[in-house]
């Protein structure tokens, strides 16, 4: 019986219909590769376009590729460009330089490899940490920074601005400091919706 099915399987596996056509990629793009240092070289896309340069900077586990819908429709008023960082898609992956200043290090050699001029970045997640960097310490070579659901500057707590505070102090109560949901709400849509409402006035 094991032999059957094994037989069986090997069979539809070889079979012509079974066998994967490599991947096309149709964004209209050109794919460029530079060096960031000896040995460490990152996967750029770039859409071409008019206007104001704008790099897209993609968040942890991604490719520049996750934008290859969205990069198209930004073309008619931006140049637009995506990095893949290191250790992902076609970009290097070494054994080191994956803290925040390398990271933003690295998007600061493509910007002076292709010449791109002033850009907008907009990064995605973890991207949030390179801008950062790259905000405190280039601040004169970026035209502007957009967080895409994106990791701040830990150091830029809300809280340190009264005029936050004043605004927050004013919440109710259960939203200023709510009480997680007990395992027996968790375990339950229904429960866990009327701790919302009970919560934050909302589910």
């Amino acid at each position: 019986m094991k032999a059957t099915i094994l037989s069986f399987l090997l069979g539809i596996l070889s079979s012509p219909s079974a066998q994967l056509a490599p991947w096309h990629d149709p964004s209209p793009h050109r794919v460029k590769f530079r060096a960031v240092e000896e040995g460490v070289s990152l996967e750029v896309l770039d859409w071409g376009g008019s206007g104001r340069n704008l790099v897209l900077l993609v968040g942890s586990g991604n490719t520049a590729h996750v934008f290859d819908n969205f990069a198209s429709k930004l073309t008619d008023h931006c140049h637009v460009y995506a990095i893949t960082r290191r250790a992902f898609g076609g970009s290097s992956q070494p054994d080191s330089g994956y803290d925040d200043q390398r990271l933003g290090d690295d998007v600061l050699q493509i910007l002076d490899k292709l010449e791109i001029d002033h850009p907008v970045l907009v990064g995605h997640s973890m991207a949030g940490s390179e801008m950062t960097t790259l905000g405190n310490q280039h601040s004169d070579r970026l035209a502007g920074l957009v967080y895409l659901d994106a990791l701040a500057d830990p150091k830029d707590w809300s809280g340190d601005d009264p005029a936050y505070m004043a605004l927050f102090n004013k919440l109710p109560e259960p939203m200023r400091s709510p009480l997680g949901p007990s395992p027996e709400e968790i375990r339950s849509f229904a429960l866990f919706q009327k701790w919302q409402l009970r919560t934050i006035g909302f589910a």
